[in-house]
C-alpha cells in the first residue's frame, strides 16, 4: 500500500520538545520533497518546513524558525521534524506530505496543495 505515515506526536508541556518521524510504504520517500503541516482546531491547515529531495535546501515558516528542524535521515528513509520551545497554540495534527521533486533544482515549498501524497496526521498537544 502506498502511503505516508507519521508518528512521534503526543502530550507535551508548554516549552517542551517532540521530534516526529514521517515514513513511506510503497515508494522512495528520497525521490521526494516533503514537508510538514498543522491544521489548528478551526483553523486551515498551514505549512510549517519543507525540505529538498537531497536535503541541501529546507524552508521555515515565520513561526516556528529557529525552533523546528527538519531533516532527512538517508538510512532510514525518513524525514522528521524536530520541535523545541513548543507552544499551547501549536496543538493541533500535523501532517507530512510528499511530492515528486524536480530533479533540476534543489526547492520545497510551504503551500498545501498539489502534493502527491498525505499521511493521516499525528495530533501534538501542547498543554500543562
Amino acid at each position: 500500500q502506498v502511503q505516508l505515515v507519521e508518528s512521534g506526536g503526543g502530550l507535551v508541556q508548554p516549552g517542551g520538545s517532540l521530534r516526529l518521524s514521517c515514513r513511506a510504504d510503497g515508494f522512495i520517500l528520497a525521490r521526494y520533497v516533503v514537508g510538514w503541516f498543522r491544521q489548528a482546531p478551526g483553523k486551515e491547515r498551514e505549512g510549517l518546513a519543507c525540505i529538498s529531495r537531497t536535503g541541501t535546501f529546507t524552508n521555515y515558516t515565520d513561526s516556528v524558525k529557529d525552533r523546528f528542524t527538519v531533516s532527512r535521515d538517508g538510512a532510514k528513509m525518513t524525514v522528521s521534524l524536530q520541535m523545541n520551545s513548543l507552544k499551547p497554540e501549536e496543538t493541533g495534527t500535523y501532517y507530512c506530505a510528499a511530492e515528486i521533486a524536480n530533479l533540476s533544482t534543489e526547492h520545497c515549498r510551504l503551500e498545501n496543495t498539489g502534493q502527491d501524497y498525505w499521511g493521516k496526521g499525528t495530533q501534538v498537544t501542547v498543554s500543562s
